[in-house]
């Protein structure tokens, strides 16, 4: 199935190069010069993923990498920057961005990006609609796949795009341990923060988040040396799992 592609690029040597590429890949691609206009398109039509230039007249792809998120949680953005430093990759990711690819760069590790997310966000899109249901509930606690809205010991709360696949993962893997490495590989796809610490603090969080005491986890597991196992015995009842 073609895959629809949204470039947003005002450098238009490079916009036409991108378009070329990746149409040759089997891709449609849909070009936007302008953040405005980026934003105006992406509500009008439908897109697998986006290809994003920070530096952009009219409104920056910072704003409309919000913007976007606004409307589609899930949908895989890949950042085009000059902008090098480890703030500036680290500013962009916290923005929603999945990948941040700096300028100048091979057209060929462009295109395996791009291709890499498209794969990532199809196996995730298929799993989440064959093993998990929209609404998910463990405990006292609910997740809401789609909505990113979450329940857990203090109330009503949003999970991130990160803290999401993570629980999703963990969710689909329950009762089998998941190693950090397949983390990594699933969640962070090895080109953000390749450091295992990293999972860690993003467990404690989610313990706090839906243990009742994160140092004496029932649902969220730790595999000694290994990784993490979500414990789970479910019942299902209608569109959602209880347990």
């Amino acid at each position: 199935m073609q895959s629809r592609i949204l470039l947003v690029e005002d450098e238009n040597h490079l916009q036409h190069a991108i378009k070329l590429n990746l149409e040759l890949e089997g891709h449609f691609v849909y070009v936007s010069g302008t953040g405005t206009d980026a934003i105006k398109t992406f509500r009008d039509q439908k897109f697998d993923l986006v290809i994003l230039d920070i530096m952009l007249p009219e409104m920056d792809g910072l704003m409309v990498c919000e913007n976007i998120r606004m409307y589609d949680t899930n949908i895989p953005v890949l950042f085009l920057s000059a902008k090098s430093t480890a703030s500036d990759r680290i500013n962009g990711l916290k923005k929603g961005a999945d990948d941040y690819l700096t300028k100048p760069f091979e057209l060929e590790e462009l295109i395996l990006r791009v291709n890499k997310l498209l794969e990532r966000s199809q196996q995730i899109k298929n799993t989440s609609e064959n093993k998990i249901p929209k609404l998910f509930n463990f405990g006292n606690n609910w997740i809401n796949f789609e909505s990113h809205e979450a329940k857990g010991i203090e109330g009503n709360f949003e999970l991130t795009k990160k803290e999401l696949m993570l629980m999703r993962l963990l969710i689909e893997n329950r009762n089998q341990v998941v190693s950090r490495e397949h983390i990594l590989k699933v969640v962070w796809d090895y080109t953000v923060i390749p450091n295992t610490r990293t999972i860690d603090n993003f467990i404690l969080a989610l313990r706090k988040y839906f243990e009742e005491d994160p140092k004496l986890p029932v649902y969220i597991q730790s595999a000694r040396g290994i990784g993490y196992k979500f414990v789970f015995e479910q019942r299902f009842i209608g569109d959602s799992i209880l347990g």
